[in-house]
């Protein structure tokens, strides 16, 4: 290994608004990525699909997740697998903002754009 190693905050990255309600931030390495979602009450949910395993780990608040035919909620503290190319969507549940770190294997080119603070840790 050569250069500095760098460490972030997650709460000092640049935060991309999706949409109403969802935001996020993300941090890479070669062969995983990890997203930061904020999810407000209120937010609209949009099932997708995508060829990536989704592991999700509640922070804080709850997630009421729809993944197939199964719908389940996820409190701080706990986890979830998405499996690959299944539909699903996420929605927050209750008063409370939810906070959701998504683990992607491999990394998602479509969201390389977050981590572009990270440049100078690949040069």
């Amino acid at each position: 290994m050569s250069g500095k190693v760098n460490v972030y905050r997650w709460t000092d990255l640049p935060k991309e608004k999706v949409r109403e309600g969802v935001s996020r931030t993300a941090f890479r390495g070669d062969g995983a990525m990890m997203v930061m979602n904020w999810l407000e009450p209120g937010m609209e949910k949009r099932p997708h699909s995508h060829p990536f395993e989704q592991l999700a780990y509640i922070l804080s608040g709850r997630v009421r997740f729809e993944i197939g035919d199964e719908v389940v909620e996820v409190g701080a503290g706990e986890v979830v697998r998405i499996p690959p190319d299944v539909v699903h969507c996420g929605e927050a549940v209750g008063d409370e903002v939810a906070v959701n770190l998504d683990i992607f294997g491999p990394v998602r080119e479509d969201y390389k754009h977050l981590t572009a603070y990270q440049e100078a840790d690949f040069a």
